[in-house]
Protein backbone atom coordinates (compact mmCIF):
# COMPACT_ATOMS: atom_id res chain seq x y z
CA UNK A 1 0.00 0.00 0.00
CA UNK A 2 2.79 2.35 0.97
CA UNK A 3 4.62 1.57 -2.30
CA UNK A 4 1.52 2.58 -4.35
CA UNK A 5 1.20 5.86 -2.44
CA UNK A 6 4.90 6.67 -3.02
CA UNK A 7 4.58 5.78 -6.71
CA UNK A 8 1.58 8.09 -7.10
CA UNK A 9 3.39 10.96 -5.36
CA UNK A 10 6.41 10.47 -7.63
CA UNK A 11 4.25 10.66 -10.77
CA UNK A 12 2.56 13.82 -9.50
CA UNK A 13 5.96 15.43 -8.71
CA UNK A 14 7.41 14.54 -12.12
CA UNK A 15 4.36 15.96 -13.86
CA UNK A 16 4.52 19.28 -11.99
CA UNK A 17 8.31 19.49 -12.43
CA UNK A 18 7.86 19.09 -16.19
CA UNK A 19 5.19 21.82 -16.21
CA UNK A 20 7.38 24.20 -14.18
CA UNK A 21 10.49 23.60 -16.32
CA UNK A 22 8.51 23.88 -19.57
CA UNK A 23 6.87 27.07 -18.38
CA UNK A 24 10.24 28.61 -17.42
CA UNK A 25 11.75 27.72 -20.78
CA UNK A 26 8.75 29.18 -22.61
CA UNK A 27 9.05 32.46 -20.70
CA UNK A 28 12.78 32.59 -21.42
CA UNK A 29 12.21 31.99 -25.13
CA UNK A 30 9.52 34.65 -25.30
CA UNK A 31 11.74 37.21 -23.51
CA UNK A 32 14.80 36.50 -25.65
CA UNK A 33 12.88 36.47 -28.93
CA UNK A 34 11.14 39.77 -28.26
CA UNK A 35 14.45 41.46 -27.46
CA UNK A 36 15.27 43.78 -30.38
CA UNK A 37 19.07 43.57 -30.23
CA UNK A 38 20.86 40.35 -31.15
CA UNK A 39 24.46 39.53 -31.80
CA UNK A 40 24.97 38.10 -35.24
CA UNK A 41 24.66 34.30 -35.26
CA UNK A 42 27.31 32.55 -37.34
CA UNK A 43 27.06 29.04 -38.74
CA UNK A 44 28.75 26.18 -36.92
CA UNK A 45 31.15 25.78 -39.85
CA UNK A 46 32.73 29.17 -39.12
CA UNK A 47 35.70 29.27 -36.78
CA UNK A 48 34.64 32.35 -34.79
CA UNK A 49 31.97 31.95 -32.12
CA UNK A 50 29.48 34.81 -31.84
CA UNK A 51 29.45 36.96 -28.71
CA UNK A 52 26.72 36.32 -26.18
CA UNK A 53 23.56 38.37 -26.48
CA UNK A 54 23.59 41.59 -24.47
CA UNK A 55 20.51 43.40 -23.26
CA UNK A 56 20.53 46.84 -24.86
CA UNK A 57 17.44 48.97 -25.23
CA UNK A 58 17.17 49.82 -28.93
CA UNK A 59 15.27 53.04 -28.36
CA UNK A 60 17.79 54.34 -25.82
CA UNK A 61 20.70 53.19 -27.99
CA UNK A 62 19.33 54.96 -31.07
CA UNK A 63 18.68 58.11 -29.04
CA UNK A 64 22.26 58.03 -27.71
CA UNK A 65 23.67 57.80 -31.25
CA UNK A 66 21.35 60.55 -32.51
CA UNK A 67 22.37 62.94 -29.71
CA UNK A 68 26.06 62.26 -30.29
CA UNK A 69 25.71 62.80 -34.04
CA UNK A 70 23.78 66.05 -33.46
CA UNK A 71 26.41 67.29 -31.00
CA UNK A 72 29.31 66.63 -33.36
CA UNK A 73 27.43 68.09 -36.33
CA UNK A 74 26.87 71.27 -34.30
CA UNK A 75 30.57 71.36 -33.40
CA UNK A 76 31.65 71.13 -37.05
CA UNK A 77 29.09 73.72 -38.14
CA UNK A 78 30.38 76.06 -35.45
CA UNK A 79 34.01 75.54 -36.48
CA UNK A 80 33.41 76.04 -40.21
CA UNK A 81 30.62 78.61 -39.69
CA UNK A 82 28.25 76.94 -42.15
CA UNK A 83 25.35 74.51 -42.17
CA UNK A 84 25.88 70.92 -43.21
CA UNK A 85 23.59 67.91 -43.58
CA UNK A 86 20.16 67.85 -41.97
CA UNK A 87 19.92 64.07 -42.34
CA UNK A 88 19.23 61.96 -39.29
CA UNK A 89 19.22 58.17 -39.37
CA UNK A 90 18.22 55.83 -36.58
CA UNK A 91 20.46 52.97 -35.48
CA UNK A 92 18.37 50.51 -37.51
CA UNK A 93 18.53 52.75 -40.59
CA UNK A 94 22.32 52.95 -40.29
CA UNK A 95 22.54 49.16 -40.02
CA UNK A 96 20.23 48.78 -43.02
CA UNK A 97 22.41 51.13 -45.09
CA UNK A 98 25.54 49.19 -44.14
CA UNK A 99 23.79 46.01 -45.24
CA UNK A 100 22.94 47.58 -48.60
CA UNK A 101 26.57 48.60 -49.11
CA UNK A 102 27.69 45.10 -48.17
CA UNK A 103 25.41 43.67 -50.86
CA UNK A 104 26.54 46.23 -53.46
CA UNK A 105 30.26 45.79 -52.91
CA UNK A 106 32.19 42.79 -51.70
CA UNK A 107 33.02 44.31 -48.30
CA UNK A 108 31.64 44.04 -44.76
CA UNK A 109 31.48 47.53 -43.19
CA UNK A 110 30.74 48.67 -39.64
CA UNK A 111 30.69 52.03 -37.82
CA UNK A 112 32.52 52.69 -34.56
CA UNK A 113 32.01 55.83 -32.47
CA UNK A 114 34.76 56.42 -29.90
CA UNK A 115 33.97 59.09 -27.31
CA UNK A 116 36.61 60.07 -24.72
CA UNK A 117 35.06 60.88 -21.33
CA UNK A 118 36.58 62.12 -18.08
CA UNK A 119 36.30 58.69 -16.44
CA UNK A 120 36.17 56.23 -19.36
CA UNK A 121 36.20 55.73 -23.11
CA UNK A 122 32.79 55.03 -24.60
CA UNK A 123 32.61 52.78 -27.64
CA UNK A 124 29.53 52.38 -29.83
CA UNK A 125 29.25 49.87 -32.68
CA UNK A 126 26.67 49.28 -35.42
CA UNK A 127 27.03 46.42 -37.92
CA UNK A 128 25.08 45.34 -41.04
CA UNK A 129 23.45 42.44 -39.17
CA UNK A 130 22.09 44.78 -36.50
CA UNK A 131 24.55 44.27 -33.73
CA UNK A 132 24.09 47.38 -31.59
CA UNK A 133 26.85 47.45 -29.00
CA UNK A 134 27.98 49.96 -26.41
CA UNK A 135 30.99 49.52 -24.13
CA UNK A 136 32.64 51.60 -21.42
CA UNK A 137 36.42 51.16 -21.14
CA UNK A 138 37.17 52.26 -17.59
CA UNK A 139 40.97 52.27 -17.85
CA UNK A 140 40.98 54.71 -20.75
CA UNK A 141 39.91 57.95 -19.10
CA UNK A 142 40.46 61.15 -21.06
CA UNK A 143 43.72 62.12 -19.32
CA UNK A 144 45.32 58.69 -19.69
CA UNK A 145 44.12 58.30 -23.27
CA UNK A 146 45.52 61.71 -24.25
CA UNK A 147 48.86 60.88 -22.67
CA UNK A 148 49.07 57.54 -24.47
CA UNK A 149 48.18 59.08 -27.85
CA UNK A 150 50.98 61.63 -27.38
CA UNK A 151 53.41 58.80 -26.59
CA UNK A 152 52.34 56.97 -29.75
CA UNK A 153 52.83 60.04 -31.94
CA UNK A 154 56.24 60.76 -30.41
CA UNK A 155 57.26 57.14 -30.91
CA UNK A 156 56.23 57.09 -34.55
CA UNK A 157 58.21 60.27 -35.20
CA UNK A 158 61.36 58.37 -34.19
CA UNK A 159 61.52 56.26 -37.35
CA UNK A 160 64.66 54.37 -36.27
CA UNK A 161 63.07 52.82 -33.16
CA UNK A 162 60.13 50.73 -31.94
CA UNK A 163 59.12 53.19 -29.22
CA UNK A 164 55.66 53.38 -30.74
CA UNK A 165 54.82 49.73 -30.01
CA UNK A 166 53.87 49.82 -26.28
CA UNK A 167 51.36 52.70 -26.68
CA UNK A 168 50.15 51.23 -30.00
CA UNK A 169 49.28 47.98 -28.21
CA UNK A 170 47.62 49.63 -25.23
CA UNK A 171 45.44 51.95 -27.34
CA UNK A 172 44.47 48.94 -29.48
CA UNK A 173 43.40 47.11 -26.32
CA UNK A 174 41.20 50.06 -25.40
CA UNK A 175 39.74 50.85 -28.82
CA UNK A 176 39.40 47.56 -30.67
CA UNK A 177 39.72 44.65 -28.25
CA UNK A 178 36.29 45.14 -26.58
CA UNK A 179 34.59 45.09 -30.01
CA UNK A 180 36.56 42.28 -31.67
CA UNK A 181 34.06 39.45 -30.89
CA UNK A 182 31.29 41.40 -32.63
CA UNK A 183 33.48 42.34 -35.61
CA UNK A 184 34.73 38.77 -36.02
CA UNK A 185 31.21 37.35 -35.78
CA UNK A 186 30.34 39.12 -39.03
CA UNK A 187 33.83 39.03 -40.53
CA UNK A 188 33.88 42.84 -40.68
CA UNK A 189 36.71 44.13 -42.88
CA UNK A 190 35.96 47.87 -43.23
CA UNK A 191 35.64 50.34 -40.36
CA UNK A 192 34.20 53.85 -40.43
CA UNK A 193 35.75 55.56 -37.40
CA UNK A 194 33.85 58.46 -35.91
CA UNK A 195 35.74 59.89 -32.96
CA UNK A 196 35.81 62.66 -30.41
CA UNK A 197 38.64 65.05 -29.46
CA UNK A 198 42.16 63.58 -29.11
CA UNK A 199 41.28 60.69 -31.44
CA UNK A 200 40.41 62.67 -34.59
CA UNK A 201 44.07 62.76 -35.58
CA UNK A 202 45.03 59.36 -34.16
CA UNK A 203 47.01 57.21 -36.66
CA UNK A 204 44.69 54.21 -36.34
CA UNK A 205 46.64 52.25 -38.95
CA UNK A 206 49.63 52.05 -36.57
CA UNK A 207 47.72 50.43 -33.68
CA UNK A 208 48.97 46.92 -32.97
CA UNK A 209 47.41 43.83 -31.36
CA UNK A 210 50.72 42.18 -30.50
CA UNK A 211 50.81 40.20 -33.74
CA UNK A 212 49.83 42.60 -36.50
CA UNK A 213 48.92 46.20 -37.25
CA UNK A 214 45.27 47.20 -37.51
CA UNK A 215 45.82 48.08 -41.19
CA UNK A 216 46.68 44.43 -41.88
CA UNK A 217 43.16 43.47 -40.83
CA UNK A 218 40.79 46.34 -41.66
CA UNK A 219 40.16 48.98 -44.31
CA UNK A 220 39.96 52.27 -42.38
CA UNK A 221 38.25 55.60 -42.92
CA UNK A 222 37.67 58.42 -40.47
CA UNK A 223 34.39 60.33 -40.64
CA UNK A 224 33.25 63.50 -38.81
CA UNK A 225 29.82 61.94 -38.17
CA UNK A 226 27.83 59.30 -40.02
CA UNK A 227 25.09 61.76 -40.97
CA UNK A 228 27.70 64.23 -42.26
CA UNK A 229 29.21 61.66 -44.63
CA UNK A 230 28.00 60.82 -48.13
CA UNK A 231 28.11 57.02 -47.84
CA UNK A 232 26.40 56.28 -51.15
CA UNK A 233 28.07 54.05 -53.73
CA UNK A 234 27.92 54.64 -57.48
CA UNK A 235 30.41 52.59 -59.49
CA UNK A 236 32.14 54.33 -62.38
CA UNK A 237 34.61 52.15 -64.30
CA UNK A 238 36.51 54.90 -66.12
CA UNK A 239 37.74 57.77 -63.98
CA UNK A 240 39.82 60.79 -64.90
CA UNK A 241 42.46 62.44 -62.75
CA UNK A 242 43.41 66.11 -62.57
CA UNK A 243 46.97 66.00 -61.19
CA UNK A 244 48.34 69.36 -60.03
CA UNK A 245 51.31 70.54 -58.00
CA UNK A 246 54.48 72.51 -57.61
CA UNK A 247 58.07 71.55 -56.90
CA UNK A 248 59.49 75.02 -56.22
CA UNK A 249 58.21 77.74 -53.85
CA UNK A 250 59.33 81.22 -52.87
CA UNK A 251 59.27 80.83 -49.10
CA UNK A 252 58.80 77.07 -48.56
CA UNK A 253 61.09 74.06 -49.04
CA UNK A 254 61.21 72.57 -52.54
CA UNK A 255 59.50 69.26 -53.31
CA UNK A 256 61.62 67.70 -56.07
CA UNK A 257 59.60 64.49 -56.08
CA UNK A 258 56.40 66.25 -57.17
CA UNK A 259 57.19 66.16 -60.89
CA UNK A 260 57.89 62.42 -60.72
CA UNK A 261 54.75 61.87 -58.67
CA UNK A 262 52.47 63.68 -61.12
CA UNK A 263 54.13 62.07 -64.14
CA UNK A 264 53.59 58.63 -62.60
CA UNK A 265 49.89 59.26 -62.00
CA UNK A 266 49.14 61.01 -65.31
CA UNK A 267 49.75 59.70 -67.89
CA UNK A 268 51.55 56.49 -66.78
CA UNK A 269 48.70 55.10 -64.67
CA UNK A 270 45.57 57.17 -65.31
CA UNK A 271 44.09 59.27 -68.05
CA UNK A 272 43.51 62.91 -67.29
CA UNK A 273 45.39 66.19 -67.18
CA UNK A 274 48.57 67.38 -65.48
CA UNK A 275 49.22 70.97 -64.35
CA UNK A 276 52.61 71.89 -62.86
CA UNK A 277 54.47 74.78 -61.20
CA UNK A 278 53.56 78.25 -62.54
CA UNK A 279 50.25 76.94 -63.96
CA UNK A 280 49.28 75.46 -60.59
CA UNK A 281 46.80 78.19 -59.64
CA UNK A 282 43.41 78.26 -57.95
CA UNK A 283 41.70 79.60 -61.06
CA UNK A 284 43.29 76.98 -63.31
CA UNK A 285 42.02 74.24 -61.00
CA UNK A 286 38.47 75.62 -61.14
CA UNK A 287 38.58 76.06 -64.92
CA UNK A 288 40.04 72.62 -65.57
CA UNK A 289 37.52 70.86 -63.36
CA UNK A 290 34.50 72.67 -64.79
CA UNK A 291 35.64 71.88 -68.32
CA UNK A 292 36.86 68.32 -67.75
CA UNK A 293 34.63 67.01 -64.96
CA UNK A 294 37.40 65.10 -63.18
CA UNK A 295 36.55 62.31 -60.73
CA UNK A 296 39.83 62.57 -58.81
CA UNK A 297 41.77 65.76 -58.05
CA UNK A 298 45.32 65.22 -56.86
CA UNK A 299 47.23 68.12 -55.31
CA UNK A 300 50.95 67.66 -54.59
CA UNK A 301 52.10 70.65 -52.60
CA UNK A 302 52.55 71.99 -49.11
CA UNK A 303 49.49 72.10 -46.89
CA UNK A 304 49.08 72.54 -43.17
CA UNK A 305 46.32 72.11 -40.59
CA UNK A 306 46.99 74.52 -37.73
CA UNK A 307 45.49 75.50 -34.42
CA UNK A 308 42.91 78.27 -34.56
CA UNK A 309 40.14 78.98 -37.03
CA UNK A 310 39.89 77.44 -40.54
CA UNK A 311 41.55 80.59 -41.92
CA UNK A 312 44.82 79.47 -40.32
CA UNK A 313 44.97 76.12 -42.14
CA UNK A 314 45.88 76.20 -45.81
CA UNK A 315 46.82 74.50 -49.08
CA UNK A 316 49.72 76.13 -50.95
CA UNK A 317 49.01 76.83 -54.62
CA UNK A 318 51.54 78.24 -57.07
CA UNK A 319 50.06 81.73 -56.83
CA UNK A 320 48.84 81.87 -53.21
CA UNK A 321 47.76 80.06 -50.08
CA UNK A 322 44.15 78.89 -50.02
CA UNK A 323 42.81 78.73 -46.47
CA UNK A 324 40.59 75.88 -45.40
CA UNK A 325 37.51 78.09 -45.11
CA UNK A 326 37.94 79.07 -48.80
CA UNK A 327 38.14 75.52 -50.16
CA UNK A 328 34.37 75.37 -50.63
CA UNK A 329 34.72 78.14 -53.24
CA UNK A 330 36.48 75.65 -55.54
CA UNK A 331 33.00 74.14 -56.17
CA UNK A 332 34.35 70.61 -56.38
CA UNK A 333 30.79 69.33 -56.12
CA UNK A 334 29.99 70.88 -59.53
CA UNK A 335 30.40 68.34 -61.06
CA UNK A 336 30.95 66.03 -58.05
CA UNK A 337 34.52 64.99 -57.24
CA UNK A 338 34.78 61.47 -55.90
CA UNK A 339 38.22 61.85 -54.30
CA UNK A 340 40.46 64.77 -53.34
CA UNK A 341 44.07 63.77 -52.65
CA UNK A 342 46.36 66.09 -50.68
CA UNK A 343 49.89 64.79 -51.05
CA UNK A 344 52.53 65.89 -48.49
CA UNK A 345 50.26 67.58 -45.99
CA UNK A 346 50.54 67.99 -42.25
CA UNK A 347 48.40 68.63 -39.19
CA UNK A 348 49.12 69.67 -35.61
CA UNK A 349 48.60 66.22 -34.08
CA UNK A 350 46.40 66.22 -31.03
CA UNK A 351 45.39 69.86 -31.43
CA UNK A 352 41.62 70.34 -31.06
CA UNK A 353 41.19 72.90 -33.86
CA UNK A 354 43.54 71.18 -36.30
CA UNK A 355 41.73 67.88 -35.68
CA UNK A 356 38.42 69.49 -36.63
CA UNK A 357 39.87 70.84 -39.87
CA UNK A 358 41.53 67.56 -40.81
CA UNK A 359 38.56 65.32 -39.98
CA UNK A 360 36.16 67.70 -41.74
CA UNK A 361 38.28 68.09 -44.88
CA UNK A 362 36.11 66.11 -47.32
CA UNK A 363 32.92 67.61 -45.96
CA UNK A 364 34.23 71.19 -46.20
CA UNK A 365 35.61 70.62 -49.71
CA UNK A 366 32.31 69.20 -50.94
CA UNK A 367 33.84 65.88 -52.07
CA UNK A 368 32.84 62.31 -51.17
CA UNK A 369 36.31 61.37 -49.90
CA UNK A 370 39.69 62.89 -49.23
CA UNK A 371 43.08 61.25 -48.84
CA UNK A 372 45.57 63.16 -46.75
CA UNK A 373 48.44 62.64 -44.32
CA UNK A 374 48.57 63.51 -40.65
CA UNK A 375 52.22 64.47 -40.95
CA UNK A 376 54.74 65.30 -43.67
CA UNK A 377 57.07 62.48 -44.70
CA UNK A 378 60.05 62.67 -47.04
CA UNK A 379 59.54 63.15 -50.75
CA UNK A 380 60.50 59.63 -51.80
CA UNK A 381 58.15 57.99 -49.29
CA UNK A 382 55.25 60.09 -50.56
CA UNK A 383 56.02 59.25 -54.20
CA UNK A 384 56.17 55.53 -53.39
CA UNK A 385 52.89 55.49 -51.47
CA UNK A 386 51.02 57.56 -54.05
CA UNK A 387 52.23 55.48 -57.00
CA UNK A 388 51.24 52.28 -55.17
CA UNK A 389 47.84 53.72 -54.20
CA UNK A 390 46.97 54.73 -57.75
CA UNK A 391 48.09 51.34 -59.07
CA UNK A 392 45.85 49.53 -56.58
CA UNK A 393 42.95 51.87 -57.28
CA UNK A 394 42.93 50.78 -60.93
CA UNK A 395 41.68 47.31 -59.94
CA UNK A 396 40.25 47.83 -56.43
CA UNK A 397 37.02 49.88 -56.38
CA UNK A 398 37.15 50.55 -52.61
CA UNK A 399 39.43 53.52 -51.91
CA UNK A 400 40.19 52.49 -48.33
CA UNK A 401 41.16 49.01 -49.55
CA UNK A 402 43.46 50.44 -52.24
CA UNK A 403 45.17 52.61 -49.62
CA UNK A 404 45.47 49.66 -47.24
CA UNK A 405 47.13 47.52 -49.91
CA UNK A 406 49.58 50.34 -50.70
CA UNK A 407 50.42 50.70 -47.01
CA UNK A 408 50.94 46.96 -46.64
CA UNK A 409 53.29 47.00 -49.64
CA UNK A 410 55.45 49.48 -47.74
CA UNK A 411 55.11 47.68 -44.41
CA UNK A 412 56.11 44.31 -45.92
CA UNK A 413 59.00 45.90 -47.87
CA UNK A 414 57.45 44.84 -51.17
CA UNK A 415 58.37 48.29 -52.50
CA UNK A 416 61.58 50.10 -51.62
CA UNK A 417 64.15 52.46 -53.12
CA UNK A 418 67.48 51.29 -54.45
CA UNK A 419 69.87 53.49 -56.44
CA UNK A 420 67.19 56.15 -57.01
CA UNK A 421 64.75 53.60 -58.45
CA UNK A 422 61.55 52.30 -56.87
CA UNK A 423 61.87 48.52 -56.72
CA UNK A 424 58.98 46.08 -56.47
CA UNK A 425 56.51 48.39 -58.20
CA UNK A 426 54.65 47.42 -61.35
CA UNK A 427 55.37 50.85 -62.83
CA UNK A 428 58.81 52.33 -63.44
CA UNK A 429 59.59 55.24 -61.12
CA UNK A 430 62.97 57.01 -61.08
CA UNK A 431 63.48 59.47 -58.24
CA UNK A 432 65.64 62.61 -58.24
CA UNK A 433 68.74 62.01 -56.09
CA UNK A 434 67.75 64.88 -53.79
CA UNK A 435 64.56 63.12 -52.65
CA UNK A 436 66.25 60.22 -50.82
CA UNK A 437 68.47 60.20 -47.77
CA UNK A 438 70.50 57.12 -48.72
CA UNK A 439 71.10 55.09 -51.86
CA UNK A 440 68.86 52.37 -50.43
CA UNK A 441 65.74 53.06 -48.43
CA UNK A 442 62.74 50.98 -47.31
CA UNK A 443 59.52 52.20 -45.76
CA UNK A 444 58.36 49.53 -43.31
CA UNK A 445 58.28 51.87 -40.28
CA UNK A 446 54.78 53.35 -39.63
CA UNK A 447 56.28 56.83 -39.90
CA UNK A 448 56.18 56.39 -43.70
CA UNK A 449 52.68 54.95 -44.17
CA UNK A 450 50.49 55.21 -41.04
CA UNK A 451 49.75 58.92 -41.40
CA UNK A 452 47.90 58.55 -44.71
CA UNK A 453 44.18 58.14 -44.22
CA UNK A 454 40.87 58.21 -46.05
CA UNK A 455 38.52 60.91 -44.72
CA UNK A 456 34.85 60.45 -45.55
CA UNK A 457 33.40 57.77 -47.82
CA UNK A 458 35.72 54.72 -47.82
CA UNK A 459 34.27 53.29 -51.02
Amino acid sequence: MLRKILSSLTRIWNKWSYILISGSLAIAIIVSNTHPLRSQIVSSSEAVSPPKEELVDLEKFSDMVAKLEAKWESDYEGYFDRNFSNRSRSAKQIAKHLKEIQEQINIRPAVIWAVPKDDFLQLILITPEQQFVTKKVRGADRERLTSMVERLETGIADRRSLKYLPPARLIHRWLFKPLEPYLEAEQIDTLLLCTGPTLRSLPFAALHDGEQFVIEKYNLARIPAFNLTDTSYKPKPEKKVLAMGASEFKDLPSLPGVEVELETIVPKLWSGRKILNQDFTVQNLKNAHQQGGFDIIHIASHSKFKSGSPEDSYIQFGDRKMSLDQIASLELELPPVDLLVLSACETALGDHDAEFGFAGLAMQAGVKSALASLWAINDSGTVVLMSEFYQKLKSIPVKAEALRQAQISMLKKKVYVEENKVKGSAVEVNLPASTIETQSENFDHPFYWAGFTIIGNPW
